[in-house]
């Protein structure tokens, strides 16, 4: 195999054909145009004849009506101050509601509302526990201290509320997590 050096090879004559064809493209008649040329014209004539001949065909099958004689309506003179007759009523769901009845069901409660409450710490420590409340307290809320009694010992649980709707305890829980209060839960009110 012979080692070619491709790099400073001098580049070929594009002058001359390639492949030995003999005569090239550009010796060749160019008589695409000009076919191309007759062709749209033809086209554009036989268009243009089609439309002469619709309009033609249009004009002789379709009569000119005849003129007919405007006709004025008669104004009757009337006071500008009176009111107009009074429309007739047409519709009849007016009577028919009259003396409908509605009957409704509605569901009886089974179980009465219970409140919410939000509960955001529980404490062994009292102090850790009013520390909390006052956090929350320079949020703008009031807290409680609870003391309960748990299984393992005395237990201080910070907590809101009561709310009666879920949505006033999650508003609230939203103001305290802006103000770096997170883990405030909001559960079923336990009573004092």
């Amino acid at each position: 195999m012979s080692n070619r050096d491709y790099a400073n090879r001098k580049p070929a004559n594009k002058s001359r054909p390639r492949g030995g064809r003999g005569k090239s493209a550009a010796q060749a008649p160019r008589r695409f145009p000009i076919l191309l040329t007759l062709v749209t014209v033809a086209l554009l004539g036989g268009f243009g004849y089609f439309l002469w001949s619709i309009n033609d065909s249009a004009d002789e099958q379709v009569p000119a009506p005849a003129a007919k004689p405007v006709v004025q309506p008669k104004v009757e003179k009337r006071d500008p101050n009176a009111l107009p007759p009074k429309p007739k009523e047409e519709w009849t769901y007016q009577r028919e509601l009259e003396n409908k009845r509605v009957e409704v069901d509605i569901p009886e409660q089974t179980q009465p509302t219970r409140p919410y409450q939000m509960q955001c710490g529980s404490f062994r420590k009292e102090s850790q526990a009013n520390e909390m409340k006052a956090m929350i307290a320079f949020q703008g809320l009031e807290a409680q201290v609870r003391k309960v009694q748990g299984t393992k010992g005395m237990w201080y649980k910070v907590v809101l509320g009561p709310y009666e709707r879920k949505r006033v305890a999650e508003r609230q829980r939203h103001v305290l997590q802006r103000g770096g209060l997170n883990g405030c839960q909001i559960w079923f009110w336990e009573g004092d």
